[in-house]
């Protein structure tokens, strides 16, 4: 497999993904870009955040139980200096509506534990921790 990524102007990038989708990044204008789309850190994060909120729901439609509503927060520290790599992960599981607690539990820690690989890729380099919210 091979993504390929072609500059564009200014710090304005397109990265062509394996499945064939397009995603843009930019930086903004403090560092030469002109800030039309997600920093390339950012979408470490939005990575991260996907990929374990795919799992959960999947987990959970084979379970039967459907949050009314869901999304994860993730909260981040980063290095003070350069490489400002991060060094503090929180991601915050939020679920609204008549969901199943050990079921959504459960599929948090089938996620974390077994399936998301973003989550274990970064839990390499940064302490990542999460956390159960029912609203």
């Amino acid at each position: 497999m091979n993504l390929k990524l072609e500059w564009k102007e200014n710090m304005i990038f397109t990265a062509y993904t394996p499945s064939g989708h397009e995603v843009k990044i930019d930086s903004s204008p403090k560092s030469g870009g002109d800030d039309t789309a997600a920093r390339p850190m950012e979408l470490m994060l939005v990575s991260l955040a996907g990929c374990t909120a795919m799992d959960i729901i999947s987990i959970l439609s084979k379970m039967k139980a459907q949050p009314e509503n869901f999304r994860v927060e993730v909260e981040y520290e980063k290095a003070p200096a350069h490489p400002k790599v991060y060094t503090k992960l929180h991601l915050k599981y939020i679920f609204k509506g008549n969901i199943d607690r050990k079921k959504a539990q459960k599929a948090v820690e089938l996620s974390q534990t077994k399936y998301c690989s973003a989550s274990a890729m970064l839990r390499k380099a940064a302490d990542l921790s999460y956390e159960i919210i029912f609203s």
